[in-house]
């Protein structure tokens, strides 16, 4: 059975740029993929303005014009534009692909929300990934500042008996002791300063 992830195509995927925090598409690639000019692209927004709303499609700020000119060569053309391009989310590239309603819109929308579940599922494994390993640091660093108490306490001891630790009748190091009172902990030790 196919999931449709094995049609992702990599240079839909590289037309997907993160503005304001979201994935998003330029009308002018969506253009030049559903093999149409990019002015009609646009018309078919403003006749359906009803069908794309701010969180479907919007329009880029100069700002962010010119951040993505900076990060990619072929929208250098776009850097003295007057026209400020749309942007298309996930839902608006799917209602696009309605008002156009082309065969080649129809299978180019395909592949592109193919690519946005592709993407969103790499963007989870690796949030998944970074909460592991933020976590796993937090316990080490817990772990450390324990270990770093026990040995400042053990340092501190000044007056430590000569004799040793007496425990049930015999004498034990004191490193001994320490090292298995840690072991048999279940939760933490609380070292107290008298």
């Amino acid at each position: 059975m196919q999931t449709g992830l094995e049609l992702v195509n990599p240079e839909i995927e590289n037309r997907i740029f993160t503005i304001r925090g979201i994935p998003v598409m330029l009308d002018r690639d969506l253009a030049e993929l559903y093999q149409v000019p990019t002015k009609r692209v646009n018309e078919q927004v403003k006749r359906n303005l009803s069908r794309f709303p701010e969180n479907f499609c919007f329009r880029l700020s100069r700002e962010e014009l010119n951040q993505l000119v900076a990060i990619c060569d072929r929208f250098q053309m776009l850097k003295h534009s007057s026209a400020l391009p749309h942007a298309f989310l996930e839902q608006g590239v799917a209602m696009l692909s309605a008002v156009i309603n082309s065969k080649v819109a129809i299978q180019t929308s395909i592949c592109i929300m193919n690519a946005f579940v592709h993407m969103r599922k790499m963007r989870n494994q690796n949030n998944d990934l970074n909460l592991r390993i933020n976590t796993l640091e937090y316990r080490q660093n817990e772990t450390d500042l324990k270990f770093e108490k026990v040995f400042n306490a053990l340092e501190a001891r000044a007056d430590a008996p000569k004799q040793g630790i007496f425990f049930e009748g015999q004498i034990f190091d004191a490193w001994m002791f320490v090292t298995d009172l840690i072991h048999s902990t279940e939760k933490s030790i609380e070292l107290w300063n008298h």
